[in-house]
């Protein structure tokens, strides 16, 4: 099944008269090309100074562009993208399946965590309290805000358990698995929504590399948060396939990183983890009382 003609025949069958070859792209045209030799419906003709389309047997087009898109030329501009894109490509991902919507799970850190949007607030810290999180659903059109900084960290452990955070709040913390989506990056971008942007993520490629995309993006400025003593903890407990294994992502968010003039710190990271030739995965942040020396295992709360 062909994305390049469904959309040529859409294109074509849309007009009484010629396509002009300039309306289509080289993949359509060569899908219409095919089709025509094989079944003589579409023919091509000089125009101007190039060439133009025509249905010659609309009837057999409509017939094979239904078999392949099954709602025929009906408009599902409003139904959701990716059952448009069922009826489209017999495919939710045929084409753009990209949702409307992104839902950020979240919890309260201390007391006073609210949400605002147009009028409304959202108590974070009486969901947090009450459920154990809380979710906000976000588009990129929303004026969706918050009064304390937000924190996102990409692995549920630190989301479950927060005697890790430094300080007591207040703030949001916020749970994503593995690659910053690329709503929530859409969302960060139309504007400022929070008074500090903090990432904590795995000191390997793939952290470093959703690092960069999220200060490429975010309106307002962010921060890589780098655990006490990290040096020590990427020495005792980095890992080498890790390093390895995240080599390609760790390259491409260092030649980003030195185009955003990132700050010191996170460059000494990157300078350790490629003179080390280790990663470290964020969870060791429990492990910090064994570098220091000096804090005592946190009790689970």
């Amino acid at each position: 099944m062909s994305a390049a003609l469904i959309a040529a025949l859409e294109k074509l069958l849309s007009r009484e008269g010629d396509l002009p070859a300039s309306a289509l792209t080289a993949s359509q045209r060569r899908a219409l090309d095919e089709l025509g030799r094989r079944t003589r419906a579409v023919q091509v003709s000089p125009s101007g100074a190039g060439n133009a389309y025509r249905a010659s047997g609309r009837q057999l087009l409509l017939d094979h562009l239904s078999a392949m898109r099954p709602h025929g030329l009906v408009d599902l501009a409003d139904l959701p993208q990716r059952a448009a894109n069922i009826g489209n490509t017999r495919d939710s991902k045929g084409r753009s399946h990209r949702h409307d919507r992104f839902y950020l799970l979240t919890k309260a850190i201390g007391e006073g965590v609210v949400w605002h949007r147009e009028g409304v607030t959202f108590d974070l810290g009486k969901a947090t309290e009450q459920a154990g999180a809380g979710a906000v659903a976000l588009s990129a059109t929303d004026d969706w805000s918050t009064n304390a900084p937000l924190w996102l960290v990409e692995n549920q452990a630190l989301f479950d358990r927060m005697d890790w955070f430094p300080g007591n709040g207040p703030a949001t913390l916020a749970y994503y698995a593995g690659q910053l989506p690329g709503e929530l990056l859409r969302w960060l971008a139309v504007r400022q929504r929070t008074p500090r942007l903090v990432l904590f993520a795995d000191y390997d490629g793939v952290g470093l590399e959703n690092f960069a995309r999220l200060r490429s993006a975010s309106a307002g400025p962010c921060e890589f948060w780098l655990m006490p003593e990290w040096r020590e903890m990427l020495r005792r407990y980095g890992s080498r396939p890790l390093w390895q294994r995240t080599q390609p992502a760790f390259q491409s968010a260092l030649a980003q990183l030195r185009v955003q003039t990132s700050d010191a710190e996170v460059m000494e990271l990157c300078e350790a983890m490629s003179s080390e030739g280790l990663a470290l995965e964020h969870e060791a942040i429990w492990l910090t009382h064994l570098a220091d020396g000096k804090r005592e295992i946190p009790a689970e709360s």
